[in-house]
């Protein structure tokens, strides 16, 4: 892959990381039949940590030093992480895998307008436009009042809401503290929160081949955080970024074979207004950083 342009192999990362993510999903919603939601988050969190753990350690990031303001932003973001994990794998048990996913594309809209908010950075009309049509977007793919309305799309949303007070809580974080030690912390507190809501509801009884998929999904998840980061480091980032709704293929590709799900005209055209005003609102940003560089 080294004999590839830069944006080429970004390129091609950025798919492999969006494949992983998809799959993971795919794997977490095969198991909505036989386990309860918050055994699976326990299951899963168990496998991730112990492989976080490794790459960590070997990494040296497992003791770093950090500092008290640094501590409180690591704590929020590990709570929204929390809580952005139960309401998406809520949403994921109970609605279609493309549909989830697509309302969960909204990600960059909903940064955006977080930044404004709390964070004060500008924004103009062009954008604030983009945000409002992407969100109208995401009203098509969910229809309330429909009988297609499936009200775990709210929980997609609040899974959105709290990954936007994540990633902005990151973007907080000194540069000095590791981002493998970040990670394995939400996993170890998704882990414990997991295992401490499965005890509300009736424990499955699980098996060898039980362990089997949510050690896979794992695996995905973690290629996929792997590659994401992998991506950042290749190629430039207005080329790349767009890469990212490759997601949305790959969710629908596993839900049709997978779950014999079949998108609608209402989820193709909510998808199209969501991941167009995405890339758009993505476009506006590097523009105005590079007007403001000049």
């Amino acid at each position: 892959m080294r004999a590839l342009p830069a944006n080429v192999r970004g390129a091609a990362l950025m798919v492999a990381s969006m494949a992983g993510f998809a799959i993971n999903d795919a794997l977490v919603k095969t198991l909505a039949d036989t386990m309860p939601v918050y055994q699976v988050m326990f299951l899963r969190g168990l496998f991730a940590s112990a492989f976080l753990f490794l790459l960590a350690w070997q990494a040296g990031a497992m003791w770093p030093t950090v500092a008290p303001a640094d501590r409180k932003r690591i704590i929020w973001r590990t709570l929204s992480e929390i809580g952005a994990t139960s309401f998406f794998l809520s949403a994921v048990f109970n609605m279609p895998l493309a549909n989830a996913t697509a309302i969960l594309q909204t990600l960059p809209l909903a940064v955006t307008l977080g930044a404004a908010i709390f964070l004060r950075e500008q924004v103009g009309w062009r954008r604030y436009s983009a945000i409002l049509v992407g969100f109208a977007g995401v009203l098509i793919i969910s229809r309330p009042g429909t009988e297609g309305f499936n009200a775990y799309s709210v929980s997609a949303l609040v899974a959105v809401a709290f990954i936007v007070v994540r990633d902005l809580t990151t973007r907080g974080l000194s540069t000095g503290v590791p981002s493998l030690f970040v990670a394995l912390v939400s996993a170890i507190a998704i882990t414990v929160a997991g295992g401490l809501a499965s005890l509300t509801l009736e424990w499955r009884p699980v098996g060898t081949n039980d362990l089997i998929r949510p050690g896979c999904a794992a695996v995905f998840l973690i290629g996929g955080y792997l590659f994401a980061v992998m991506t950042m480091r290749v190629g430039e980032i207005s080329f790349v970024s767009p890469f990212r709704y490759t997601v949305l293929l790959w969710a629908m590709l596993l839900g049709y074979f997978v779950f014999g799900e079949e998108p609608d005209a209402w989820m193709l055209t909510g998808s199209t207004i969501v991941v167009a005003m995405g890339i758009y609102t993505f476009y506006r940003e590097r523009k105005v950083a590079s007007a403001t560089e000049h």
